[in-house]
């Protein structure tokens, strides 16, 4: 299969994406105006009939004063992983991007590795052996993602070690996941753990109502969120960002980005923002007051959300990243255990992966990235 590659539209970009079943939110045209800082090009790949047959949203971050650049493929390019010819969909966007003035291309293959059940994780906390996802054995294992890891690392591809909790990729390689393809939302629900379903009784019982926002609610929005950064310690973004982000993708397909309260007494305890591509929509940032937590708005919220990707036909509801830890000590332990209560799976990605297309600048960012 002889392949071609080169910049393509914004239109034809976004055409091929929506041929397609599903792909990240992060490959869809409109994220590059997401990443204003970064520059971006649509890359596309055509077969010998001039079809196109792949696509990838590339962002350049420029290093200071110099002409060099950084590529960012984040959870792309969309493309056939699982190609024989894998070398031939590559070596192009490599040659491509060198030309470009990158020095070092980074890329995160949307290829999930292993799965696990649920009822697997939760027999894991319970043994004190376990302290890792992958103490664990796999409910699915994908063996061609192997082949992939190997085909990728023999053409210098490099994985940056994260020390196995997932969070040393810039996106996250362990996620959570609940499939809605071919099951009832009853089916759902009867997996979701007990107390999954005691709080959503609770939450209704005490009158918990969970609505839709706009963008004039992205105010109300980010009160709960720095509320939510200054508990769980971490820097918030700027309302700017939340503003672009829904102006930048609901302008691309207005039902993109999505905002949801849950309230109690007419007041806002908790709020989410979720993103649509195809049949997938992820619950991308989560925000919750200090005070309401009895009348369990965030348990209300998430079930109206599944409710809501189940009805526009999805077959994945996404929980984005969990850290792979087990340990009741680790701090992000009470993140994997508020999902798995969702009777989902976790999900294992490939991972990012790195090319120095100049070995002594790729290095030299390396060391100013483990020095901030």
């Amino acid at each position: 299969m002889s392949l071609t590659l080169r910049t393509i539209s914004r239109e034809q970009h976004l055409a091929y994406i929506q041929s397609l079943p599903s792909a990240s939110h992060m490959q869809v045209p409109a994220w590059a105006d997401v990443k204003a800082e970064w520059r971006s090009e649509s890359l596309g790949w055509f077969d010998k009939n001039g079809e196109l047959v792949g696509a990838g949203l590339v962002l350049y971050r420029q290093l200071p004063k110099l002409k060099r650049y950084l590529a960012y493929l984040p959870e792309g390019p969309v493309i056939n992983w699982f190609a024989p010819n894998l070398n031939d969909w590559i070596q192009p966007m490599l040659a491509h991007l060198k030309q470009q003035g990158a020095f070092s291309v980074k890329m995160g293959p949307p290829v999930i590795i292993r799965r696990w059940e649920a009822s697997s994780i939760k027999q894991g906390i319970q043994d004190p052996d376990v302290k890792r996802l992958r103490d664990i054995e796999a409910d699915f294992i994908e063996p061609r993602a192997f082949e992939v890891a190997d085909k990728l690392r023999r053409m210098g591809w490099q994985q940056g070690e994260d020390g196995g909790a997932g969070f040393g990729d810039v996106q996250p390689r362990y996620v959570f996941q609940v499939p809605l393809a071919n099951r009832s939302l009853e089916e759902v629900h009867k997996n979701f753990n007990q107390l999954w379903r005691r709080n959503i009784k609770k939450a209704e019982k005490a009158g918990v109502e969970v609505v839709q926002g706009g963008y004039h609610d992205l105010e109300e929005w980010q009160r709960l969120y720095e509320i939510t950064a200054v508990r769980d310690h971490f820097r918030p973004r700027p309302l700017s960002y939340f503003q672009r982000m829904w102006t930048a993708l609901n302008s691309e397909d207005p039902n993109r980005m999505r905002l949801y309260f849950a309230r109690h007494n007419g007041v806002n305890l908790s709020a989410a923002t979720m993103l649509i591509v195809g049949g997938h929509v992820w619950y991308s940032y989560g925000a919750s007051d200090n005070v309401g937590r009895e009348v369990r708005p965030s348990n209300a919220m998430q079930w109206r959300m599944l409710r809501d990707a189940y009805a526009l036909g999805a077959t994945v509801y996404d929980l984005r990243g969990i850290s792979d830890s087990l340990d009741e000590t680790d701090h992000l332990f009470g993140l994997i255990q508020f999902k798995v209560g969702t009777g989902g799976q976790a999900a294992e990605y490939l991972g990012e992966w790195d090319f120095p297309l100049n070995k002594l600048l790729h290095k030299a960012l390396d060391l100013y990235m483990s020095r901030r």
